[in-house]
């Protein structure tokens, strides 16, 4: 798995680099089209700005691909993981109840493990054992949001930074010719729109991917409390039966 988001990372950032250069071949391409004309425009938007835009997009959507495929590997099946531990534990088959959450991927089969680990020392140490570890399983579900919220508030800074820069060319051009014709102005003109369109774009794709992930985040939140609350049931159930 960790092979895998490492080959989509570098196969991300190679695909970011590579637009550039790609884009001013496509310049020269006789055929018009849509492509092309985007092509076309994202070398009038400055390469320099464009490129390091494109690049907050890349690393944006690498860190959002690899929280997307965390999460939904976290998402396991949840009722049957604690229907299978609670008919363990029924039968006082403690290694049985184990040897399932220990198989299990997802947060919840962990904390429901490290709850076993302890479940012969009474109900008040799985408790701490199963908040704590809960917190810590919270804590991974959170790593890289920060990074993908960091590229959605760096975009848009580099398109108005580009739209400044535009504007400074577009006065440099008067200035040098006397004239405030637009011909004169409209090179600078297009920077100033074409990086500020580009920086909202990718700001907006990273938000969407954001929100998504906040969404199933908080979906798996409330299924650990849920499943903590019953699996700490199952624990004094067990407690009152086997060892009272």
């Amino acid at each position: 798995m960790k092979r895998f988001l490492s080959k989509a990372f570098l196969g991300l950032c190679a695909l970011g680099f590579s637009v550039v250069a790609f884009a001013q071949e496509a310049a020269e391409l006789a055929e018009p089209g849509f492509h092309q004309a985007l092509k076309i425009k994202f070398i009038e938007g400055h390469a320099g700005f464009m490129s390091s835009i494109c690049v907050a997009l890349v690393l944006g959507l690498a860190f959002a691909l690899e929280r997307v495929v965390y999460m939904n590997l976290a998402d396991s099946n949840t009722s049957k993981l604690l229907k299978g531990i609670e008919d363990a534990l029924d039968k006082g088959d403690v290694e049985t109840a184990k040897a399932l959450a220990r198989d299990t991927k997802g947060p919840i089969a962990s904390i429901t493990y490290q709850g076993l680990t302890r479940i012969e020392q009474g109900v008040e140490v799985v408790e701490k054992s199963v908040m704590s570890y809960g917190a810590v399983q919270g804590g991974l579900l959170e790593k890289n949001l920060s990074w993908i919220t960091l590229f959605i508030a760096v975009s848009p800074s580099l398109g108005f930074l580009g739209t400044v820069v535009g504007m400074i060319m577009a006065f440099d051009n008067i200035e040098r010719v006397g004239d405030i014709s637009p011909t004169v102005v409209a090179g600078g003109m297009k920077v100033c729109l074409i990086t500020t369109v580009m920086g909202l774009i990718t700001a907006m794709t990273l938000q969407m991917f954001y929100n998504y992930l906040l969404s199933k985040m908080e979906g798996l939140l409330t299924k650990m409390e849920d499943a903590s609350i019953n699996f700490l049931d199952m624990v004094i159930k067990y407690q009152v039966k086997y060892q009272n």
